[in-house]
């Protein structure tokens, strides 16, 4: 196997072993579904930004529909904690209930995602080679081992690129390259660790190219 086929396929484990992820949290096992509550929440709050069927008309705002409902559930609850740093999601977040977190991430996970397309052709082939295959020169993995060739992610642990939105991924993996996402000293995000950890390895123009290309995922 060459080595960068090598990198890519054991890139998830590598980084499980170095920053292993935490164990769901019992309340989300527990909790009560009550998806006409979430629709409720859905379109009475969150849909200024995200719409209310999760399909964000604003590409600065994320794209939830299709997202993984674990996935979902984990980021409002850091928001809630102060895991993650956004004044806005932190105090839409503040007065959910565990229940309503869980149903949110339910509830988007069953929405259609409307997909999206790559803006700048010409960074389509070094996104898909970033995305495929890594950087082996420079130890970056690609993101396929961790999101899927298809860009539909883990549910449980890593969240679905395909269709999102260009601009608001890149600018998470420059907060994730800053410190500002990832970074909580108490080491609770364990996902947005390695994120960090890999953001460090990328350059301006490798997040631009990557994620321009998995906005044309489906």
């Amino acid at each position: 196997m060459k080595r960068k086929q090598l990198l890519a396929a054991t890139a998830s484990i590598v980084a499980l072993a170095l920053f292993p992820l935490p164990p769901a949290a019992a309340a989300e096992g527990a909790a009560k579904v009550d998806l006409v509550r979430a629709k409720q929440v859905a379109e009475s709050v969150c849909a200024a930004c995200h719409g209310a069927d999760g399909n964000s008309v604003a590409s600065i705002n994320p794209n939830l529909a299709g997202q993984g409902a674990e996935y979902i559930t984990r980021q409002l609850q850091h928001f809630k904690a102060g895991i993650r740093a956004n004044p806005t999601m932190v105090a839409m977040a503040a007065s959910l209930t565990p229940d309503e977190m869980v149903a949110l991430g339910v509830y988007y996970s069953r929405q259609k995602p409307k997909g999206g397309s790559a803006k700048d052709p010409t960074l389509v082939k070094t996104g898909q080679s970033l995305f495929r295959g890594g950087v082996a020169a420079t130890g970056l993995p690609a993101c396929a081992s961790c999101h899927a060739p298809n860009g539909a992610g883990i549910p449980r642990n890593y969240p679905r690129l395909a269709g999102q939105h260009a601009d608001y991924a890149y600018s998470q993996l420059q907060a994730f390259k800053a410190g500002d996402r990832g970074a909580d000293k108490d080491g609770k995000d364990a996902q947005g660790k390695i994120m960090a950890a890999i953001a460090q390895k990328m350059s301006d123009a490798q997040m631009k190219a990557v994620t321009d290309y998995a906005a044309g995922l489906r």
